[in-house]
C-alpha cells in the first residue's frame, strides 16, 4: 500500500561519479540550480454528482445480474466510492444498504446521526440504533421493508467479520453472499477522469522523487531522503512520501529497520506516491550513490527489460497471470530464478482509490484484461546481503495494449527518468 512505499529537470538523474552527477552530489544543497516547483492540482476538477450516479447505475445492474438484492457496504473505500461518503470502522456498525428498488439507506448510530447528515446527500434515508438495540435486525428490517425478507444481500468485502456473523445471527432469513462481484467489477476499471487523476498523481511522485534526488549526500539517512520527497509533494500539491531504502537494506523488497546512513557506492531504491483526488500513484526508482558496479547495472538492465516485457504483454483479452509470467521469464532466462527465488514478488497488483486493490497481476490468476483497468509494474531482483534493484511505474490497459502512467520511464541506473 501507499503508506509503506523524487529529480532534475534535465535529460535524467545521471547517478555515476562522472561529469553533471559528480556535480551534483558533491555540491551543498544550497548551490543547486532550485527548479521552480509548482502546484499541478489546482484547477482539478473533481468527480461530480454524475459521476457517482454512473457508478451506482452500473452497481445496480450487476447486483441484477447477480441476483442480489441488496449490498451492504461499511466505512471504508468501497463506501467512499459509491456514496461519497467517507467514514472510518469502528465496533459501532455504520453503512449504506445499496439495493435495486429504491435510494440508498443508511444504518448509523443514533448518536452519530447529525454528524452523519453533514456528509450523506440529502433525501437519503438514515435509520438509526441506540446503544442497547442490535444494528443486524436494523439491516433485516430494511431489507425485510424493501420486499426482499429472505432476499439474497451482497457483504462489502471490507466488511468486519463481527457484522457478517451479527447479521447472520439477527436476521437469518437472510441469505448473505460475497459483495465482491459488484464492488471489485466496478472499481476494477477506471473511467477516463480517474485515469486522468492517476497519471497526475504518478507526474507529482516522479517530479518529487527528482526533486527530492537533489539532496542526495554522503551521511544522510533515509528520513532525511524521505523528509525532502514529502516536501516536493506539498509543492506540487499533493499529500505523498517516499520510503527509500540504501545499501543492502534495498535487497528486502519492503525495507529493513537495520539503521543506515549514505555511503559512496550505495544502491538508493525509493518507493512511494501520493494521490489526486483520492487516486493514488505508486512508484520506485533505483540508483546508485556513485559509480555502479557492473554486476548492479546488469542487474538493473535485467529488471527495466521484464518490466518492458510486462507492459508488451498487457492488452485486452490478455491474462494477469500472462503478464506477471512475461516479465519474470525475462529475470529466469538471465539466471536469477527460479520462480520466486530472486524475483521474490507478483510483477503488480492493481491500483486506484487504494494503493493495492483487485485484480492482481499473479501467477494463477486468469482473470483477462480489460481497458481502464490499471496495475502496478514492478519486476524486481533482490539479493539478500549485497542490493535490490525494482522498477515501479503504474499502468493502464488501453483499446489496443497498455501504458505507463506520468510519463517519465527510466532510462538507466544512471537516468532515472526519460
Amino acid at each position: 500500500m501507499i503508506s509503506r512505499r523524487h529529480f532534475l529537470k534535465i535529460g535524467g538523474l545521471t547517478a555515476s561519479l562522472s561529469g553533471f552527477a559528480s556535480d551534483l552530489f558533491s555540491q551543498s544543497n544550497s548551490a543547486l540550480p532550485q527548479a521552480a516547483l509548482e502546484n499541478l492540482v489546482a484547477g482539478v476538477k473533481p468527480l461530480g454528482p454524475e459521476d457517482y450516479d454512473a457508478r451506482l447505475e452500473r452497481a445496480r445492474a450487476l447486483m441484477a445480474d447477480h441476483k442480489i438484492d441488496g449490498l451492504f457496504l461499511p466505512g471504508g473505500t468501497d463506501l467512499a466510492y459509491f456514496t461519497t461518503v467517507s467514514w472510518g470502522t469502528s465496533e459501532r456498525t455504520f453503512g449504506a444498504l445499496l439495493n435495486r428498488k429504491g435510494g440508498t439507506v443508511w444504518v448509523c448510530p443514533a448518536f452519530e446521526k447529525e454528524r452523519a447528515k453533514e456528509l450523506i446527500p440529502e433525501g437519503q434515508e438514515i435509520r438509526i440504533w441506540e446503544e442497547h438495540e442490535s444494528p443486524f435486525k436494523l439491516i433485516g428490517g430494511i431489507m425485510s421493508d424493501l420486499g426482499v425478507r429472505s432476499g439474497r444481500l451482497g457483504i462489502g468485502p471490507s466488511t468486519a467479520a463481527f457484522i457478517f456473523y451479527g447479521i447472520r445471527q439477527d436476521a437469518p432469513s437472510l441469505d448473505l453472499v460475497h459483495g465482491a462481484a459488484v464492488t471489485e467489477s466496478c472499481r476494477g476499471t477506471k473511467t477516463a477522469k480517474e485515469i486522468a487523476s492517476m497519471d497526475l498523481a504518478n507526474k507529482i511522485t516522479k517530479l518529487a522523487y527528482r526533486e527530492g534526488f537533489k539532496s542526495i549526500r554522503e551521511g544522510m539517512t533515509p528520513r532525511d531522503l524521505s523528509s525532502a520527497i514529502g516536501a516536493a509533494h506539498q509543492k506540487l500539491g499533493a499529500s505523498g512520501s517516499g520510503g527509500p531504502q540504501f545499501g543492502s537494506s534495498t535487497a528486502f523488497p519492503h525495507g529493513s529497520r537495520a539503521p543506515r546512513t549514505l555511503k559512496p557506492g550505495d544502491v538508493i531504491m525509493v518507493d512511494g506516491g501520493c494521490r489526486v483526488q483520492g487516486y493514488s500513484s505508486d512508484v520506485t526508482r533505483t540508483i546508485v550513490f556513485g559509480k555502479p558496479s557492473d554486476k548492479m547495472a546488469k542487474v538493473w538492465d535485467i529488471v527495466r527489460k521484464a518490466q518492458a516485457a510486462a507492459l508488451k504483454t498487457a492488452r485486452p483479452g490478455a491474462t494477469c497471470e500472462s503478464v506477471d509470467a512475461a516479465a519474470r521469464k525475462v529475470v529466469e532466462d538471465a539466471g536469477y530464478g527460479p520462480g520466486y527465488k530472486y524475483f521474490a514478488h507478483r510483477v503488480g497488483h492493481g491500483i486506484g482509490m487504494d494503493g493495492h486493490e483487485y485484480p492482481y497481476l499473479v501467477k494463477g490468476n486468469m482473470l483477462k484484461l480489460e481497458p481502464g483497468m490499471t496495475f502496478s509494474n514492478e519486476p524486481g531482483i533482490y539479493i539478500y546481503g549485497e542490493f535490490g534493484i525494482r522498477t515501479e511505474d503504474c499502468m493502464v490497459v488501453t483499446g489496443d495494449g497498455a501504458r505507463h502512467l506520468g510519463g517519465m520511464e527510466a532510462v538507466s541506473i544512471e537516468q532515472p527518468f526519460s
